[in-house]
């Protein structure tokens, strides 16, 4: 099933994002992860793709069993960035084999090597990826929203008018990359709506479990921390229990907050922490 019949049946629709494990775990690890997510009933999971294509195989093979042996819609990310569109077209056809209906079009982050040279790689920007996947009429498509500005876009109009593009080549909804102040992502809606982006457009939620990974995140991906959330991180930071705890209660807090002001869903970044998870969904009774 395309994910996007699901929003336009079951609202609020719970959606998981889950990670491969690094190259040199075991594969199964993520399996047991993924019995315990299953006990709260998503209507989906997402699994992530390497940087560069890194765990490529891992993302189909995860995707494919979550979607035949736990009897769970799955989604597939792919990013194009390093891949030519021959490699992009065998990914897809092996998607395809596998019966996977859904995938996370993103365009990925570039190479950390100061040789790599963006102006001549076949794909440039995920507009290009999703109309190559839209030709096929087989796939469902989503796409990440930045709801404050993509690091490279030098205005949050042009932001918005390339997110735009996106759904108009194919895009059937938007997830949100993750944010810590429920404000910005009513803001960004409105501007959306404004803007012409009628699609679903889905908050995504991470809770902050660790505050050293939560920093790295934040510098990657430009998102910014409101104040409330600072004095969480500063206090807990050498209390890694209080720090989960905290964690949750915030991530909870939120999520109730989101579900009062009809959104069409939530999704979960779960970094592979299937208990606290669990606690958030139970939490905030989405399951």
């Amino acid at each position: 099933m395309k994910i996007i019949e699901m929003y336009k049946s079951q609202r609020p629709l719970l959606s998981l994002e889950i990670f491969p494990p690094r190259i040199d775990y075991p594969l199964e690890t993520i399996f047991k992860t993924l019995d315990k997510l299953k006990l709260i009933n998503p209507g989906y999971i997402s699994v992530t793709y390497g940087a560069g294509g890194s765990n490529r195989d891992r993302t189909v093979e995860i995707t494919t069993r979550i979607k035949q042996d736990y009897q769970i819609e799955s989604q597939a990310h792919l990013t194009c960035v390093s891949h030519t569109r021959r490699e992009v077209n065998a990914i897809l056809d092996e998607l395809g084999h596998q019966g996977i209906e859904n995938i996370m079009a993103l365009r990925g982050d570039l190479p950390e090597d100061g040789s790599f040279n963006i102006e001549k790689q076949e794909y440039r920007y995920a507009c290009q990826l999703i109309e190559d996947i839209k030709g096929r009429d087989n796939f469902g498509i989503a796409a990440a929203a930045h709801m404050e500005g993509h690091p490279e876009c030098s205005t949050l109009r042009e932001d918005l008018l390339n997110l735009k593009h996106k759904v108009d080549v194919g895009v059937d909804f938007l997830i949100t990359q993750l944010f810590f102040d429920n404000r910005i992502y009513y803001d960004f809606l409105e501007k959306c709506r404004r803007t012409g982006i009628n699609c679903p457009i889905v908050p995504g939620v991470m809770p902050v479990l660790n505050a050293r990974q939560i920093r790295r995140i934040i510098y990657l991906c430009g998102a910014s921390m409101p104040a409330k959330m600072l004095i969480l991180v500063d206090k807990y930071e050498h209390y890694p229990d209080d720090m989960v705890k905290a964690g949750i209660e915030y991530a909870s807090q939120q999520v109730s907050d989101l579900l009062q002001n009809d959104v069409p869903g939530i999704h979960l970044y779960t970094m592979n922490k299937p208990d606290q998870i669990t606690t958030i969904v139970k939490n905030t009774r989405l399951a």
